[in-house]
């Protein structure tokens, strides 16, 4: 059967209004099968573009899909990646309303702060870490404009590896004072323990995945910038929020985060 001929600026288009308006699209994978993790960076790409158009601005990156169990479910072998901008910036214990979403879902992480740049390929743990100037208990509010999270890794890709906002903790603790393999993680919602889990959840350290992410934008001629934020994946499960909640985590020996939604 021939492939319906995919617009990448449209699809980018697409997405970007559907973002803007809160709203969801079909999953791209069901209207062109054929799409490719490539096609889907394209995608991704304008998206970004038609962002930093309306005035947003770049600070940094995320790394998506890190966990065995994810790249299972989607039947990759490796991460993904998107861009943060300003706009996506809520302050700890901030209030993000919910009507600027459209089906969130919480993830807490470990945030690295760049002090130096980091341009792959060749860049090792060793790197990473004397690139950082800090780690920080991070929320993910990941959000897909996908319909009902119906997504292959081309969706997500293309949808900016899912982003939608991100609160950043109450500490900023040099990474070379901690076990990032055993730093473990308690998340609440309301008062109850929602999610546990550790660095080593991360491709086996949150390091591993800064290292990964340098590497392969340097295959594409990207690299990593001094003051980058680099949220470096889930240490649990997502969990889905709502309105009126209230999610609190806590990394031993980084500090805390706290969000609430209205």
């Amino acid at each position: 059967m021939k492939t319906t001929s995919l617009d990448v600026n449209a699809l980018g288009d697409e997405l970007f209004d559907a973002l803007r308006e809160a709203r969801m699209v079909d999953p791209l994978t069901d209207r062109y099968p054929g799409m490719t993790i490539s096609d889907a960076y394209s995608i991704q790409q304008r998206l970004i573009q038609r962002r930093l158009d309306s005035g947003e601005r770049i600070v940094g990156k995320k790394i998506g899909v890190t966990s065995q169990a994810v790249m299972s479910m989607l039947g990759v072998k490796q991460p993904d990646f998107g861009l943060l901008t300003d706009r996506m910036v809520v302050d700890q214990g901030g209030v993000v309303p919910m009507s600027s979403l459209v089906q969130p879902k919480a993830e807490g992480e470990i945030a690295f702060v760049l002090k130096r740049d980091l341009v792959g390929p060749g860049v090792t743990v060793v790197d990473v870490l004397r690139a950082t100037e800090g780690v920080m208990a991070c929320f993910e509010i990941v959000d897909s404009r996908i319909r009902d999270w119906k997504i292959k890794i081309q969706d997500t890709v293309a949808d900016n590896a899912s982003c939608g906002v991100f609160v950043l903790g109450d500490r900023l603790v040099d990474p070379r004072e901690l076990d990032l393999f055993t730093t473990g993680m308690v998340m609440e919602k309301n008062g109850e323990i929602v999610g546990t889990g550790a660095g080593a959840a991360t491709m086996g350290s949150p390091a591993i995945a800064v290292a990964w992410l340098a590497n392969t934008l340097g295959e594409l001629g990207m690299k990593l910038n001094a003051g980058d934020v680099v949220l470096s994946g889930a240490l649990s499960a997502m969990v889905p929020v709502a309105a009126g909640d209230n999610l609190r985590m806590t990394l031993a020996g980084i500090g805390s985060c706290s969000v609430r939604f209205d």
